[in-house]
């Protein structure tokens, strides 16, 4: 191995290389592949990109152009954003599930030459864009499955390509390392696509001095070294897979571990056991749900004993795993039998034995949500920051974790509360700028550096930041006090019956919610009960059902009815959707978050049926099928009232918003 200039790891090429001289056989990458883990070295790593990286100079690739990763989590997909970074390119990955006309604006926004993708799906999505994306000239496919009779001149085998690329090299062997060397901390790294909540997708340009900078920061703060297991199953293109997976490990040395397929995950899990983990809010929802419907088809001394248990860690849990001496040893001899018979299996089945830290991020979490995991001995905190800033602004550390907060400001990031509330954020992992729109990067950075968050929080006495919800979003009832729906919806999505919900209420007298029912939870509850049912619109309809949600949106109101400002904004009123909400139909970011405008656009005819006081209301939707063919749903949905609860507070009217 060459090696690098003395004390020059600043990118990420060259943190490879330094890991791969200091640490050749330790685990960088394991891959489950035909129910095996296959495990590859770092010094393997290193040879594997180096030949990527040559196969791509000799079919034309140059520094300064930008490398697609369309894909699943695969160690060649990270292998080839390494191998854009050797050659002073950058790496774009892509939402492996976006549809092709979706694909074909970040391909052309980002000017693609080049594209490394997973299999025949992807590259089938390509070659239906090609036309519009006439610029797209090399697509390499990892799995050769299918790919038999494709014969277009564009494309090219991943092996192949390292074929190429170590004729290349043995060729020209100064070549790779004045390449890297070349590298500087100071140019772009990769670029991350927005999820477009508000409109078309922008791309996020970060430096590698901003995202190893981030990394060092997370890796002190929670004491990471190689010795810890990630598994990699979010998505390539968000920020969180980048930054937690590729950056973190670039820095700490430790091993990412690759699923066999995004529906293996829950058992690869078990199998790894991670002692570090990050999810989006939505990834604890699915993990929670899929628990209590096990525990639904229990039998009722399990059951029993699992309720009895969760009061108890409810009671303490959190206490105990904060550290707190004041449970009383009695209440401690419970929660050790608690953890030996209810607790520990269940984390066990769960893949979550070994965690030491986790965390959330990306969204609000519910208050609920958040609760159950601490309080069965799991250190699950809350993270605050967006794509903009690397993520990471505020972090809660352990010991010092609240419900209702998002921690205090990470080292060396400046965090600031404008005067109509709005959160605004300093930090040396900012992005450069938004790819190719300077007018947007300079709607979003003021003149003293600050990033506009667009979001509405406030620090409480302790010095933790509190997010009450997107700036745009957080509004006012009609009589003045505060409408938060973010806050609404995430206590609804607590109950493993509802997957999601929209709520409004803004400048209205009254707050009405859209609701989309778990397919999974429903579906066992209706079956334990005899309710036939055809699918997920039939299954919506039923008045059991009905019932069902009415009377978690009921315990939702008493919870709002004893908080002083959100009192007023209890659900009076709620349908369930005849279908769920997609990000194939615009509905959701391809993130899972809500685009409230276009959905209070598109079912504008629900929302006056919700005020008008009507009984029903019939709708037709168009939507679109997996293999992109469009169609019609209709359904004439009912409308159901909730009682609100009394509230045992007056009103209040929360200063951050008046000054909004």
């Amino acid at each position: 191995m060459v090696e690098t200039r003395q004390g020059a790891a600043e990118t990420f090429p060259r943190l490879l290389l330094q890991h791969a001289q200091s640490r050749p056989q330790h685990p960088a990458f394991r891959e489950k592949d035909l129910g095996i883990w296959q495990t590859t070295s770092w010094s393997q790593v290193a040879d594997e990109v180096r030949a990527l990286a040559c196969g791509l100079a000799a079919m034309g690739f140059k520094r300064g152009m930008n490398l697609a990763i369309v894909g699943d989590n695969r160690p060649r997909l990270y292998w080839a954003m390494s191998a854009a970074q050797c050659l002073g390119g950058v790496p774009v990955p892509l939402y492996q599930d976006a549809p092709a006309a979706d694909m074909a604006f970040v391909l052309d926004n980002a000017e693609i030459d080049f594209a490394v993708v997973e299999d025949q799906e992807q590259v089938d999505k390509l070659l239906e864009i090609k036309q519009s994306v006439p610029r797209l000239s090399h697509i390499v496919y990892d799995d050769e499955r299918g790919m038999r009779h494709y014969a277009q001149p564009e494309l090219c085998a991943f092996e192949k390509l390292q074929q190429i690329g170590r004729e290349y090299d043995r060729a020209h062997p100064e070549f790779f390392m004045q390449q890297v060397n070349q590298g500087s901390a100071a140019v772009v790294a990769v670029i991350l696509y927005t999820s477009g909540t508000t409109g078309k997708p922008k791309g996020v340009c970060h430096t590698h001095a901003a995202m190893i900078a981030t990394a060092q920061v997370l890796t002190e703060f929670d004491h990471l070294d190689d010795r810890n297991e990630v598994l990699c199953y979010l998505p390539l293109a968000w920020v969180g897979d980048f930054l937690y997976s590729f950056a973190m490990s670039h820095v700490g040395g430790f091993c990412l571990n690759c699923p066999e397929s995004p529906a293996t995950v829950m058992t690869d899990l078990r199998e790894i056991g991670p002692t570090y983990y990050f999810g989006p809010p939505r990834v604890y929802e699915n993990i929670l749900t899929q628990v209590m419907i096990r525990i639904e088809d229990a039998g009722w001394i399990k059951r029993r004993m699992f309720h009895a248990a969760m009061k108890l860690a409810r009671r303490v849990g959190i206490r105990i795993l904060d550290g707190h001496g004041d449970v009383s040893l009695v209440d401690r001899v419970a929660y050790g039998l608690g953890e030996l018979l209810v607790y520990g299996p269940l984390k066990n089945v769960l893949g979550m034995s070994r965690i030491r830290t986790a965390y959330t991020g990306g969204e609000a979490i519910g208050p609920d949500l958040f609760d159950f995991y601490r309080s069965i001995g799991i250190n699950l905190k809350q993270l605050y920051g967006m794509t903009e800033t690397c993520v990471t602004v505020c972090m809660q550390a352990s010991g010092d974790v609240r419900l209702d907060t998002v921690g205090k400001p990470m080292p060396g990031v400046e965090v600031r509360i404008a005067d109509n509330g709005e959160v605004l954020v300093r930090s040396p992992g900012l992005m450069q700028g938004y790819w190719k729109r300077p007018d947007a990067t300079a709607e979003a950075i003021d003149a003293a550096g600050y990033f506009h968050t667009g979001d509405a929080g406030f620090f409480d006495s302790g010095g933790h930041l509190k997010i009450i919800d997107r700036a745009k979003d957080v509004g006012k009832m009609a009589d003045g006090t505060l409408f938060a729906p973010k806050y609404i919806e995430n206590k609804l999505k607590f109950f493993p019956f509802i997957k999601e919900a929209v709520a409004f209420g803004n400048e209205r007298d009254r707050c009405m919610a859209f609701v989309n029912i778990d397919m999974d939870a429903v579906g066992n509850w209706a079956e334990r009960r005899g309710l036939a049912y055809s699918g997920y619109t039939d299954l919506a309809a039923q008045p059991a059902v009905y019932d069902l949600i009415a009377d978690c949106v009921a315990k939702v109101n008493a919870d709002l009815a004893a908080d002083a400002l959100l009192a007023n904004s209890q659900v009076h009123r709620f349908l369930i959707l005849h279908k769920e909400l997609d990000p194939d139909d615009d509905e959701l970011t391809r993130t899972r978050k809500v685009r409230r405008g276009f959905i209070a656009e598109k079912y504008a005819v629900l929302i006056e049926a919700l005020y008008a006081g009507r009984a029903s209301q019939y709708i037709e939707t168009q939507v679109r099928f997996e293999d992109g063919r469009q169609g019609m749903v209709s359904a004439e949905l009912k409308i159901r009232d909730v009682k609100p609860h009394a509230s045992a507070h007056p009103a209040v009217r929360p200063v951050v918003k008046e000054a909004a």
